[in-house]
């Protein structure tokens, strides 16, 4: 399905290429919400797989955002778990010429720019040899993306690889631009798994100097040093435009009403439900989540949990005790009640960024990627969350007792420790909405941005 009709004159049109994944294409969405809505004459051409189109193509969007699709030739997001490597591989090396046909298409009016998730490394070749303008889309921090650029510099202190029964995991990086001294174990680059995936990306980290520009999900105050690093690195504009999470959706009248875990969440009392997400791909081992269960079970406290798979099963083990188990929820809706006072988050970073703008403190628990970084800088950095971890080192589970102890000194927000942590995620919710609002800096460089793509003067 191509947006092949005649439009009118005087239109803009660009072009939105996001990686086929959850976590990336609702930041390029929101990002294009944001883009029509401040321009009347700006169309958005949003490109999926059909698989993907069939999962969101029925969201309710503004009337400017069309959708083009491309064949399935990657595997089905059902599965892609089971072989994730091959998965990628797919996207890279499948995707390029129906997007090519695509985009051939596209002449009424043709496109004035692409914005391209990094990870799409043909991205930027496409636009070259078309003349179209790209905007490469990073969907996670700044800071991580420095790291990821910095490899080569990682390997010459020995630090790249690394192997996870190395005792070098506890030694320190403090030589990247913009990442404060960080241990090797939140680096998870370096070592297994994660080392096989980035190997596969590096190419894409390469092709970043020939975009036209360069987006990020952040905003300056949170990462200010690896911005920098890139406005001064590229020759090109660096904008930092996020958070591009769906707050603007929150003021829409919504039937809240009709749902039934806000409903009772209207029930529950102040700041004393903790809301636990573990992310909508990897999550953690079937021991790992029964000591998860007991603990948070035992602990007494108030929880709403987004299951995401196996909701039948957790509802079961969890009956009894003080909380509500769902498939699914308006995430940034939950964190925004006032009955949420704590969020358990796997670190992605649009939850983190919803968790920063809600104004909840983060208990962390990272699965892969750039989550334990993410984390790292929620606790140590940003210093508005604590970290599930064992006591015992190199303990591989998380014991139940453990898990319970620190729930309930997480939501405990009467102590000293839970008094500045909540006034710390206040202040950096407040620099965030901030950054937003009218004349903030996210706010004014999407204005830059949009001049320079339409090329308004």
């Amino acid at each position: 399905m191509n947006p092949t009709k005649p439009q009118p004159l005087g239109l803009h049109h660009v072009v939105a290429m996001p990686w086929p994944g959850r976590g990336h294409i609702n930041p390029m969405l929101n990002l294009c919400k944001r883009l029509v809505r401040r321009d009347p004459n700006l169309i958005v051409t949003v490109v999926v797989t059909e698989e993907w189109f069939g999962f969101i193509g029925s969201d309710p969007k503004p009337n400017r955002i069309h959708f083009a699709t491309l064949p399935n030739l990657i595997p089905s997001e059902l599965v892609r778990a089971n072989d994730f490597i091959g998965f990628v591989d797919a996207v890279l090396t499948k995707l390029e010429q129906p997007f090519e046909r695509l985009l051939d298409g596209l002449s009424s009016p043709p496109p004035n720019a692409i914005i391209a998730d990094t990870y799409i490394i043909w991205a930027v070749r496409v636009g070259i040899k078309r003349n179209i303008p790209v905007a490469s889309l990073w969907t996670t921090s700044a800071t991580i993306l420095s790291l990821f650029t910095h490899s080569d510099l990682l390997a010459s202190h020995g630090h790249f690889p690394v192997e996870p029964s190395e005792s070098k995991l506890d030694e320190i990086v403090d030589y990247i631009p913009g990442l404060s001294p960080t241990q090797i174990r939140d680096l998870q680059i370096t070592h297994g798994y994660s080392h096989h995936v980035f190997n596969i990306f590096k190419k894409s980290f390469g092709e970043l100097s020939k975009a036209n520009y360069l987006l990020f999900p952040s905003t300056y105050e949170l990462e200010p040093k690896a911005i920098d690093f890139f406005t001064s690195k590229f020759d090109f504009p660096v904008y930092a435009i996020g958070p591009l999470i769906p707050f603007e959706e929150l003021s829409v009248g919504s039937k809240d009403n009709e749902l039934d875990y806000i409903h009772w969440l209207d029930e529950q009392p102040e700041s004393s439900v903790l809301y636990i997400s573990q992310g909508s791909f990897l999550s953690v081992s079937e021991a790992q989540m029964e000591e998860i269960v007991v603990g948070v079970r035992e602990s007494g406290i108030r929880f709403l949990w987004v299951a995401r798979g196996g909701e039948l099963k957790l509802k079961e083990a969890l009956e009894g005790s003080s909380g509500v188990v769902v498939s699914w929820c308006d995430q940034l809706r939950v964190l925004c009640h006032v009955a949420v006072g704590g969020f358990w988050t796997h670190c992605g970073f649009n939850s983190t960024m919803e968790g920063i703008y809600s104004g909840v403190p983060m208990l962390t628990f990272p699965v892969f990627w750039d989550q334990f970084l993410n984390a790292k800088m929620i606790v140590e950095e940003w210093k508005v969350g604590m970290r599930i971890d064992s006591k015992k080192k190199n303990e591989l589970l998380i014991v139940s007792d453990e898990i319970k102890e620190l729930v309930k000194r997480f939501m405990d927000g009467e102590s000293e420790e839970g008094i500045q942590m909540r006034r710390q995620i206040c202040d950096l919710s407040e620099t965030c909405r901030d950054a937003v609002a009218e004349g903030g800096s996210s706010d004014a460089n999407i204005d830059t941005f949009m001049k320079d793509i339409t090329k308004i003067v």
